[in-house]
């Protein structure tokens, strides 16, 4: 749990730094002669934003798992997903097994 929950952390602070650093610029691209470069620097930050949203929610969804008690559990072939692993990722759903499409 608390592994997840400095995960969470991190990640919401990803988003706040993103969305902070986007919303401080308010160059009008089309008559600034860097505009392509800062719309692609927006555009970055979109991504990157969307992406810190996305592990945020994954993160999220591990301490459901946990708080319901199937954390884990492989959701593929509902064996236990090793401690390493969960420890490297502790969102993963799945065993290493089954993440990597291998058959038993």
């Amino acid at each position: 749990r608390r592994s997840l929950l400095r995960a969470i952390a991190v990640r919401d602070a990803d988003v706040a730094g993103i969305v902070a650093a986007r919303e401080g610029s308010n160059v009008d691209d089309e008559h600034d002669p860097e505009g392509s470069t800062i719309a692609f620097e927006r555009t970055q930050a979109d991504h990157a934003a969307a992406n810190a949203r996305r592990r945020l929610g994954a993160v999220e969804a591990a301490l459901g798992r946990l708080d319901d008690g199937t954390y884990g559990v492989c959701e593929v072939c509902g064996e236990p997903i090793a401690e390493g692993r969960l420890e490297a990722l502790p969102a993963t759903t799945r065993c290493v097994r089954c993440a990597s499409g291998r058959k038993s």
